[in-house]
């Protein structure tokens, strides 16, 4: 599945229906609400998405597919070490829990309330694109008998984004806890993408290595 290249305008429309469904959920968020966020007309939603659920889908599409195209990216790349191409997967996934929190935000809601069955059925399906694609980054590890035998990749994939969605999700507590609560916004977030990046990695490592 490759995401359409959108405009300009689709893009502010998807942002704004992004940001909406994030903070009052996709049953709290009408398309005049959108429309209103985007400074557009109803009609212009109408005419690129043609409704509310399919401009959801073209939000999941457009946020996922650079993550299929980074790991695609990686399997060709014949000049790193396998763990090398993980590593990079975990600071990738990370940076993007930074700056797309509210698309990860929205995930979780959505994957939690089980309410929009067309939804689920696409966030499902993404999901095992990006688990296959991961588990070819293993096997390669493994050809080349670097990486263990029987590693669980769903649990393996739940460890990076578990730590990550928890930790950024709860950023006062993480503030306080850590003694950060002095720094800038800006100057948290690369503390403690640091701190993630660090810990999930040493995990992978005694997770997956020989």
């Amino acid at each position: 599945m490759i995401a359409p290249a959108y405009s300009n305008k689709q893009l502010t429309i998807i942002s704004a229906a992004e940001t909406l469904f994030s903070n009052n959920g996709y049953d709290g968020t009408s398309v005049r609400d959108i429309a209103d966020h985007a400074h557009v007309n109803v009609a212009m939603i109408s005419y690129y998405f043609g409704s509310k659920e399919k401009l959801m889908e073209a939000i999941f599409e457009q946020r996922t597919e650079t993550f299929s195209i980074k790991i695609e990216s990686l399997l060709k790349d014949d000049t790193l070490t396998p763990f090398r191409k993980i590593e990079i997967v975990v600071e990738d996934y990370v940076d993007r829990i930074v700056e797309k929190h509210k698309f990860f935000k929205l995930m979780i809601c959505e994957q939690m309330l089980e309410k929009n069955i067309t939804i689920n059925s696409l966030l499902k399906k993404l999901k095992t694109k990006n688990l296959q694609l991961v588990e070819k980054l293993i096997q390669d590890g493994q050809h080349r008998k670097v990486f263990k035998k029987g590693i669980d990749v769903a649990l393996l994939t739940n460890t990076l984004m578990g730590t990550a969605m928890q930790t950024f999700t709860n950023a006062d507590f993480y503030r306080q806890y850590y003694n950060m609560e002095d720094l800038s916004q800006k100057d948290y977030q690369e503390v403690i993408k640091q701190k993630i990046n660090k810990h999930i990695k040493e995990v992978f490592k005694a997770i997956i290595m020989i």
